[in-house]
């Protein structure tokens, strides 16, 4: 399994120590860290993880975090989380178990809910709490699908998709939505992905302002996947922009009727953000998809 780490050494401590814990333990871990330090490399060394190795890479982005794990790995699955993320105890064999329940799926996407207690003054970020286990297939909405910080797939099928798209993702000029295409591209080829409600992964309280600033960069990422589509004459893309904005259109006249500033805010970056990013995404069309060493192995397209 991969997880991408970039100046964040406590935070991946306390991943690893989830991972620890897992009852199903993992075969390898591959540690991904795009700002390496001292403390990170003591991290993976003395967390008991058995076929733990902690790999340092340039700052290129979450995408090519991950698709340095996916052309390191010898596993048949990768399993893929963040450095702000802890996964439940259950999580690795809940995945194994979904994998393996017929009919067959080629990918594991699950609930991403709240790490312990709120304390004071935080907000959640990036939450899917349905309970309710659905197996995705063609035209649906990537965003329906899952989180990118909790996610799985067969090797072969990562490897066939090109692996993650960096010109999207956080760290890159698209900020967000690597997984919403890989997402997209899984779908497109046929794979089936499985939300399984006890795959469960917990995320990091955030303060409000980080909050807010997620709505921007989500927004953006989602119009620079739209973008990049637009200029192959995709209409998904279309499809998905209208998505987007029906999510936010609603809250943001609430807030506006409301008074509620805070409300507004949050709502009215999310739409603002999609112009730009569709902007940037018809510009990053002409670039390969790849450009690191781990993605080049990959292959463009």
């Amino acid at each position: 399994m991969g997880v991408a780490t970039c100046g964040r050494p406590e935070g991946l401590a306390r991943c690893l120590r989830g991972l620890s814990m897992q009852t199903s333990s993992p075969a390898e871990v591959i540690v991904v860290d795009q700002l390496p330090s001292e403390e990170a490399r003591a991290a993976v060394a003395s967390s008991g993880l058995r076929g733990a190795r902690y790999f340092e890479q340039d700052r290129l982005g979450l995408s090519a975090s991950r698709n340095l794990a996916l052309v390191s790995t010898g596993a048949e699955v990768l399993a893929v989380t963040d450095d702000d993320c802890v996964p439940d105890p259950a999580w690795l064999a809940a995945i194994d178990g979904a994998l393996d329940r017929a009919p067959r799926a080629d990918a594991i996407t699950g609930p991403v809910l709240p790490l312990g207690e709120r304390p004071a003054g935080a907000f959640a970020v990036s939450l899917r709490q349905s309970e309710v286990a659905v197996d995705h297939r063609d035209a649906a909405i990537p965003w329906s699908v899952g989180s990118g910080g909790n996610f799985a797939a067969r090797r072969s099928v990562l490897l066939e998709a090109g692996g993650w798209d960096e010109r999207l993702g956080a760290g890159s000029e698209g900020q967000a939505a690597e997984d919403a295409e890989l997402f997209r591209l899984l779908l497109l080829a046929g794979a089936v992905i499985r939300y399984d409600p006890d795959a469960i992964v917990r995320h990091e309280w955030q303060t409000r302002e980080r909050r807010i600033s997620t709505r921007w960069s989500y927004g953006h990422g989602v119009g620079a996947m739209s973008g990049l589509r637009l200029a192959r004459a995709d209409p998904y893309a279309v499809r998905m922009l209208a998505a987007y904005s029906r999510l936010h259109v609603k809250p943001l006249i609430r807030g506006l009727v409301r008074r509620d500033r805070s409300l507004s805010a949050e709502h009215g970056r999310a739409l603002a953000s999609l112009a730009p990013g569709v902007a940037y995404g018809l510009r990053a069309a002409r670039r390969p998809r790849v450009v690191s060493p781990a993605g080049r192995a990959l292959g463009a397209r």
